[in-house]
């Protein structure tokens, strides 16, 4: 799947909580429709088979409560996707990754070989499911995903973030069934666009005390086996070592990471939107706030010649680039970590379902045993009784009529993420209050709902304004009255 991804150090973002961001973006060929559950233990499969490789795995016993983004149609698999367990730890997978020929030469994708009957490895559909109910912190999550990819391999090349509420790490497999991973500095933010992206690499440390990074065993000898060290003085650059610098790289992933970083460092950014060495993360010039991931996030070059809504001046680069806020997106998921919040109610999932540039991203509860139905009731029948076809009905009409429609989406994003942040804070302050834990998760579920009825009021408004614009520019209206 092609998706954006934005990672946040504690020191990094306004109140100190780590954040992991993604854009779930769909295939050229269609959209995927989401819903927001929970999936309790009793729910957990203990022998899981993937859909689209054939394989079986054995899952451990005792999993925990967890929330999660799957898809809502049954058929290609669980695609579970992002979401946060009952222990506080969260991860995102996946972003699709590139490599290059002599990598997967060296260590072969696991393909599933469907004449011969021989099961393919892990991909995106199952990483989450196998992974996130099992693990107690960011650290596990790498610890384990990498077993997994050890032990079965993958049939593509992926990036998974891992949060806690101290640490982020980012995990990038290699080929076949080698992998990296390295923490993410506490007062830097990361980027990921669809390409290979961990540049500066610790192998020493990875292979040794893995205070912040982590790899395959054998990757050393890998590497030497297989020549792949392009560097003259010996020098590891992961992104050298083990991606992709294809032309196609220059239209569709550079120029993504190129806006995010022009945007949070305007002063010091100093590359080009096709330069192959994109720092993967940076210290921002302020710290980041949950308005800034989701403006970054919903990106379509504005305010550049390469925004594919520009109407005037030098129109020859419209189009030229793959905005960040495409058609295609899906969801995008927020996991905000708050380390001044006691852990009961420290975990929030912010939300927005369909095209980010229309889009409002919205709070709610993690640890939680329910979900509001308007985020969760998703059918594949088109519907306004449902937050994710309401989404998508309002981002088609309103990039229709783009001109009109813009400050009806500019004051909805706005109206929905204050109130949110307003029910939060209420319900923060009451839940501080409350000591006995039953009362606190009726207390979560009564904020998610809450925050769900505004969502649902301020859609259907929102709904309503585009619509009427979209009306008016029909082709077959005519200015006469019938008066």
């Amino acid at each position: 799947m092609s998706c954006t991804t934005i990672l946040v150090g504690k020191n990094a973002s306004y109140d100190g909580s780590t954040l992991i961001a993604r854009n779930d973006d769909s295939g050229a060929d269609g959209f995927t429709a989401k819903k927001f559950v929970v999936i309790e233990p009793h729910q957990q499969q203990r022998k899981y088979k993937t859909v689209l490789s054939n394989l079986e795995i054995d899952l451990p016993d005792n999993p925990l409560k967890y929330t999660a983004m799957p898809n809502a149609v049954k058929g290609k698999g669980i695609w579970a996707a992002s979401g946060i367990n009952e222990e506080n730890i969260a991860m995102t997978a996946t972003e699709t990754i590139t490599s290059n020929p002599r990598v997967l030469g060296a260590d072969p994708l696991v393909e599933y070989d469907e004449e011969n009957d021989i099961p393919g490895g892990i991909g995106e559909e199952d990483i989450v499911y196998i992974v996130l109910p099992y693990i107690h912190s960011a650290r596990e999550g790498v610890e384990r995903l990498g077993m997994l990819l050890e032990k079965y391999g993958t049939y593509e090349m992926n990036g998974i973030a891992f949060q806690d509420v101290n640490e982020i790490w980012w995990l990038e497999t290699i080929g076949g069934h080698h992998w990296i991973a390295k923490r993410v500095p506490d007062d830097f933010y990361v980027v990921m666009p669809n390409q290979f992206g961990i540049d500066e690499f610790d192998l020493e440390d990875a292979l040794g005390k893995q205070e912040n990074h982590m790899c395959s065993k054998d990757l050393q000898k890998f590497i030497d086996l297989h020549h792949l060290n392009v560097s003259f003085d010996g020098g590891f650059n992961a992104r050298d070592i083990f991606g992709s610098h294809d032309d196609s790289d220059h239209i569709y992933n550079t120029p993504r990471a190129w806006i995010i970083e022009k945007y949070l460092n305007p002063h010091t950014f100093d590359h080009h939107p096709e330069d192959d060495d994109i720092p993967w993360s940076l210290k921002p010039e302020k710290k980041i706030t949950i308005e800034d991931v989701k403006y970054v996030l919903s990106s379509h070059f504005q305010g550049t010649d390469y925004d594919p809504y520009k109407n005037h001046g030098d129109l020859s680069k419209k189009r030229m680039y793959r905005p960040i806020g495409i058609n295609r997106n899906d969801f995008v998921s927020v996991i905000q970590l708050r380390p001044y919040m006691p852990q009961e109610f420290q975990a929030i999932e912010w939300i927005a379902y369909a095209s980010n540039v229309f889009n409002a991203l919205v709070p709610f509860y993690g640890a939680i045993n329910e979900t509001p139905d308007y985020l969760s009731n998703t059918t594949a029948e088109v519907s306004t009784d449902n937050f994710y076809w309401s989404s998508r009905l309002i981002a088609a009409m309103a990039d229709a009529s783009y001109r009109h429609s813009a400050i009806h989406i500019e004051r909805y994003q706005r109206n929905v993420m204050s109130k949110g942040h307003q029910i939060l804070f209420e319900y923060d302050q009451l839940l501080q209050k409350e000591k006995d834990s039953s009362k606190q998760m009726t207390l979560k579920h009564e904020a998610n709902q809450k925050i769900a009825d505004m969502l649902k009021k301020e859609t259907s408004k929102t709904l309503n304004l585009v619509l009427n614009e979209l009306s008016h520019s029909m082709k077959n209206a005519f200015a006469r009255s019938d008066a």
